[in-house]
């Protein structure tokens, strides 16, 4: 019998490795697993490559991972914002390196991970510092139908770490709005994928068409509390 459901965070977690890349889904604060990055800072896992569409927000999730230590890189599109403090202070002390990439690049580039595309061809970022490898060697360029194009690969995910609003124990997930951003892609460009839910549905309860990611691309679910909020309401999965 397929059983994803995990009985704790911890257990999910348990065979990340040092060194290795952590896809993190949320876009801004929406969407972010901030219980699953909870529990890979209490994992311990270190020399981390973290890709994220950002670098963090204040003091806790993502930031509260990045202060740690414990990630050697970031991979993202948008690393600064007013509350990007621990990054930025991180970045200037030489003790984080980041890859910056467009944020359609990104998100193509996870794409193809989980399509198997070998890489592709992309007119942005070309002609700017964009367009030149880490080392500050040029991309491979083409020009197409009189349009020049740079040459970018994808990004493999040995594990991501995703948050949706129910799943079943298949692992087939269902997402809540505009929480849903990175997470489907990342699923598919992963090893393996963790996804937090707030709800456990009985297998054949969700709506297929309503199933954006299917359970062939989730290695394990596990059910995260709805917090209640001073308003007597619940926090979403946003």
């Amino acid at each position: 019998m397929i059983d994803k459901i995990s009985p704790s965070i911890a257990h999910a977690l348990s065979g990340v490795q040092d060194g290795s890349t952590v896809l993190i889904g949320g876009f801004g604060t929406a969407g972010i697993p901030n219980e699953l990055i909870d529990g890979l800072i209490e994992q311990g896992a270190r020399e981390l490559t973290v890709v994220n569409n950002n670098a963090g927000n204040g003091d806790s999730g993502l930031a509260a991972l990045l202060k740690t230590g414990r990630v050697r890189k970031i991979i993202c599109s948008f690393p600064r914002q007013a509350d990007s403090f621990v990054f930025d202070e991180l970045y200037r002390a030489g003790q984080i390196e980041l890859e910056l990439v467009p944020q359609g690049n990104l998100a193509e580039r996870l794409r193809a991970a989980g399509a198997g595309v070998g890489a592709f061809f992309t007119p942005t970022g070309f002609g700017t510092e964009l367009a030149l490898n880490a080392d500050g060697s040029p991309k491979e360029t083409r020009v197409i139908n009189g349009k020049p194009y740079v040459l970018e690969y994808p990004i493999h995910g040995d594990v991501a770490l995703i948050k949706a609003e129910a799943g079943d124990r298949w692992g087939n997930l269902t997402f809540r709005k505009a929480a849903r951003n990175f997470g489907p892609v990342m699923a598919t460009a992963a090893k393996r994928t963790i996804a937090s839910v707030y709800e456990i549905a009985e297998l054949g309860s969700l709506d297929p068409e309503a199933v954006v990611t299917p359970g062939i691309h989730v290695s394990a679910v596990v059910r995260i509390p709805r917090v209640a909020t001073q308003a007597g309401g619940f926090k979403t999965a946003a």
